[in-house]
């Protein structure tokens, strides 16, 4: 950095380094990422900017994909309408983390002081946002709102949305699960996945994860859902076990796990033993990973990258090729994931949104992209020219090249 020791400023304790937005604030526009328009998924896009969000989740699921598509006309206007709407009987809500002028937060109050039955989960031990959290519960409480700090020795660290609507032959039930936080100003940042559907499995499986927060069940099994603590690592255990038992049979298989970490030796292990019977295993981790590829013997099948740019790689997606599954969530492959926190993960059914999600892992991991690659050693190294020492792509910036959708206003 050619910065000598004088200009070196030595101090006891620990720095805050979120005073370096400050200098982010400067007015050196040459020294910044080009602006990025987020636009709206096509399928929430309407000619009279009113989109009966309802309407179209049950027409079919929608996935959306942050920041490349805008949280604001998304999963935020959704749970807006959810709020305004008179059909619209109850919204429960979990909230980790939210930012502090939360439109979130203002549709709830708005819902439960327009009647509505308001039941919001709030985390108050997510770390360096207690204090924030604990006055947004004040405030939610304030205006009527349901408000649960969680079960004993648990973080709750899911990020799901249900709403109950009554409509004509009874009551139907509308969800969002996703990899992100409900926070409008980190979805800006932070890469993330959102399911939006009307699927009756999914909002039963959520009407019983719910009660299983707010003290009124104990269940642990669900249809669409694994849930941690309970099943959630053995569920991915026995769907790493069936590609195995596939490829062992001669059949097709293959794995493909992006996590931001994965440290849990039981996955680990399974992982090794799919590998041991030739199943292709390709692992995007963004931060730790304690599994070593391209062992003899041992993980000879396996590949290890992590993309680091931009935006924070942060969604969770697991992909079974012999089951013919999909799945997102907030869980890591870690032991505080699967053993002290309740997490999330939905299998994507239909096959017009695991096209999206396959789409996008192939890009991941074409060998056309710049990536860190990890060597059976442990070591990372980062590739960033092909074989003829051309550039390879960025593939953050490959994605919001896309061809673009709907501008977002917000």
């Amino acid at each position: 950095l050619e910065v000598t020791h004088r200009e070196v400023v030595r101090v006891r304790g620990l720095l805050d380094l979120s005073v370096l937005w400050a200098l982010y604030e400067l007015d050196r526009p040459e020294l910044k990422d080009r602006p990025h328009v987020r636009g709206t998924h096509p399928r929430l896009v309407s000619s009279d900017d009113h989109v009966d969000f309802f309407a179209a989740l049950r027409e079919g699921d929608v996935l959306v994909h942050h920041p490349y598509d805008s949280f604001t006309t998304s999963v935020q206007r959704f749970i807006e309408q959810a709020a305004a709407d008179p059909h619209v009987l109850a919204i429960k809500q979990t909230l980790y983390r939210t930012s502090g002028d939360s439109p979130i937060v203002d549709a709830l109050i708005a819902a439960a002081e327009a009647g509505k039955q308001v039941v919001v989960l709030v985390e108050i031990k997510a770390r360096f946002d207690e204090t924030a959290n604990i006055r947004w519960a004040r405030e939610l409480e304030r205006a009527g709102c349901h408000v649960v700090y969680g079960l004993i020795g648990l973080k709750t660290h899911c990020k799901t949305c249900l709403v109950v609507r009554q409509e004509r032959g009874g009551l139907r039930r509308y969800c969002h699960i996703g990899t992100g936080n409900y926070n409008p100003k980190t979805a800006r940042l932070y890469e993330d996945l959102g399911l939006l559907t009307a699927d009756p499995d999914i909002g039963a499986d959520l009407t019983d994860l719910f009660n299983v927060l707010t003290g009124y069940s104990r269940q642990t099994e669900y249809r669409s859902l694994l849930v941690a603590p309970q099943l959630m690592r053995d569920g991915i255990i026995e769907r790493i076990e069936r590609e195995t038992e596939a490829a062992r049979l001669g059949g097709l298989s293959g794995i493909r796990i992006k996590v931001n970490s994965l440290v849990d030796e039981e996955v680990i292990d399974a992982l090794y033993r799919a590998s041991r019977e030739g199943v292709p295993v390709q692992c995007l981790v963004r931060g730790i990973c304690a599994l070593r590829p391209g062992v003899p013997g041992l993980s000879e099948t396996v590949h290890v990258r992590s993309i680091l740019g931009r935006f924070l790689e942060h969604s969770r997606v697991l992909e079974f090729t012999a089951l013919q599954e999909c799945w997102i969530g907030s869980a890591d492959m870690m032991h505080r994931n699967l053993d002290r926190r309740i997490e999330a993960l939905v299998r994507v059914a239909q096959p017009s949104q695991q096209g999206p999600l396959k789409t996008m892992l192939d890009h991941a991991f074409s060998d056309g992209v710049a990536a860190w690659i990890l060597r059976p050693d442990g070591t990372w190294y980062r590739r960033s020219t092909g074989p003829d020492q051309e550039p390879l792509s960025d593939y953050q910036a490959d994605l919001m090249g896309l061809p673009p959708r709907q501008p977002a206003h917000a």
